[in-house]
């Protein structure tokens, strides 16, 4: 004799096929068993576990769980769906950058095998302290700050990071591999982001081909109120400009708009550079290769 929920398995799968998203974590599992037990007249005895466990042995709901550092995430998925779209649901309002948004906006030949997902922090007030030319000097001699928040999954290292609060500033909708909507930080916003922090790029000479093929696609102006709005810290304008000047296809009035920053320190294109050059017009040390 068929049980309740073998005979209610074909509203299920209906349900779940008209549902608008096909990504899921457990509370928005536990919500639509929730609504919609009685509908389906499950058994008394049919929990939430045993609802998850029946749907994944007998229809196309799929698990995917990532072990992360501390904690895994795991996400149920409806039929066939991208690792991508998987991964920008991994936790509310995260998004693509780095590496990862510069492959979707081809502006790298290579094809990374790490994935970089950032979800950003809390607001936090700005510091009040004056920047000081010793603090810059001592922050870079030392190793950048290297998320270890990392899994393998599906042949891919993902790093989850969890990055300063912008409001989302910059993030995009637009199509993956497969034509699936993400979001993704725009061209301007990534090269900011692989400036900052170049080890989740390739490294200095991966950012300075980024610059290079972003040319026809990128607006300086849009950038510069964009890295105006961000306000960092550390005068990154000096390393933007630096490398829209060392790409060579960027006008003198783009390089210009970076200009017009401040420019009250020296600065360092990445951390720990052993016997930098130094570039006066930009007051900027420089790993060797790219003076």
């Amino acid at each position: 004799m068929a049980t309740r929920i073998q005979i209610a398995k074909q509203d299920i799968v209906k349900h779940f096929d008209n549902y608008p998203k096909k990504v899921f974590d457990k509370a928005e599992v536990s919500d639509i068993y929730k609504k919609n037990r009685d509908f389906w007249r499950l058994a008394q005895s049919m929990s939430m576990g045993k609802f998850i466990d029946f749907l994944v042995k007998n229809s196309k709901l799929k698990v995917a769980k990532f072990k992360f550092p501390g904690r895994s995430i795991i996400k149920y998925t409806w039929s066939e769906v991208s690792l991508y779209q998987i991964l920008v649901n991994l936790r509310p309002k995260c998004y693509f950058t780095h590496y990862t948004a510069m492959y979707f906006h081809e502006l790298t030949e290579q094809i990374p095998k790490v994935i970089y997902v950032n979800v950003e922090q809390t607001p936090k007030p700005k510091s009040a302290s004056l920047l000081e030319q010793s603090r810059i000097d001592n922050a870079f001699k030392g190793p950048a700050r290297i998320s270890s928040n990392i899994t393998e999954y599906a042949g891919y290292e993902i790093r989850l990071l969890n990055g300063m609060f912008t409001g989302n500033n910059g993030v995009i909708e637009m199509p993956g591999p497969e034509g699936e909507a993400l979001q993704v930080t725009d061209v301007e916003r990534t090269l900011i982001d692989i400036t900052v922090r170049p080890e989740y790029a390739g490294g200095v000479f991966e950012v300075l081909k980024a610059f290079r093929n972003a040319h026809q696609k990128v607006s300086v102006n849009r950038l510069a109120a964009m890295l105006r709005k961000i306000n960092y810290t550390y005068p990154y304008h000096q390393a933007i400009g630096f490398y829209m000047d060392k790409a060579g296809v960027y006008s003198s009035s783009q390089i210009e708009l970076l200009q017009k920053f401040d420019v009250s320190f020296d600065f360092y294109l990445a951390h720990q550079l052993d016997s930098p050059h130094y570039s006066a017009k930009w007051r900027l040390y420089l790993p060797e290769g790219l003076q």
